[in-house]
């Protein structure tokens, strides 16, 4: 094996295992009617946020995730719902520039 290709194929290689990890990102525009309600994410009990809200989720490269929520705000019943998001943004602002819409009406208790 001559030189050059000595040392093209380590770098090539590692080239190519640098664009299979990192981190990807999918988004979601939370809206509720009434506006205002806290968001909860079931995985963690995290507060996402309050309505509406743009979130962005990081993850594996070209993975989906199933993301289960739940909306609370006071006078109202806590509604849970869920959705799935696909990473396949290179950038938060690329994800947050194209999230999918999750609309979510509460009802009055």
């Amino acid at each position: 094996m001559n030189k050059i290709a000595k040392l093209l194929i380590p770098a090539t290689a590692a080239l190519f295992l640098a664009g299979c990890g990192g981190t990807q990102y999918g988004a979601a525009n939370i809206y509720s009617t009434p506006e205002g309600a806290e968001i909860v994410n079931l995985k963690d009990n995290s507060h996402l946020g309050v309505t509406p809200a743009k979130i962005s989720f990081p993850g594996k490269p070209d993975t989906a995730e199933q993301v289960t929520i739940q909306l609370q705000k006071p006078g109202y019943l806590d509604r849970i719902t869920s959705f799935w998001i696909n990473r396949r943004h290179d950038s938060r602002a690329e994800a947050l520039a194209q999230p999918i819409d999750v609309k979510v009406e509460l009802e009055q208790e």
